[in-house]
């Protein structure tokens, strides 16, 4: 059986360890946050050239729309992929 003296080292060493787990945490979080701030704003970027592109889209001549569509699916994909690893952090 554990004398009150052992719970009282038991106990000091695991408000030891959550602390410091608890303090590794908090530095994941703030990084994480910083990397989804950059991606964010990475991604509100392409956003806006994104809605640029669907209006050039939509007033172009049909021979030149081909090529414009292509470029509009692959700026939608990767909006849409960098909106999947910022719900990936979080």
């Amino acid at each position: 059986m554990s004398t009150t003296e052992d719970l009282k080292h038991e106990a000091q060493q695991l408000l030891e360890n959550l602390r410091q787990q608890r303090d590794e945490l908090k530095v994941q979080i703030h990084l994480a946050n910083m990397e989804v701030h950059d991606e964010w704003q990475d991604l509100e970027r392409k956003w806006e050239h994104f809605k640029s592109r669907v209006k050039q889209f939509k007033d172009v001549a049909d021979d030149s729309a081909e090529d414009v569509g292509d470029a509009v699916l692959e700026l939608a994909h990767e909006v849409r992929e960098g909106y999947r690893k910022i719900r990936d952090i979080l």
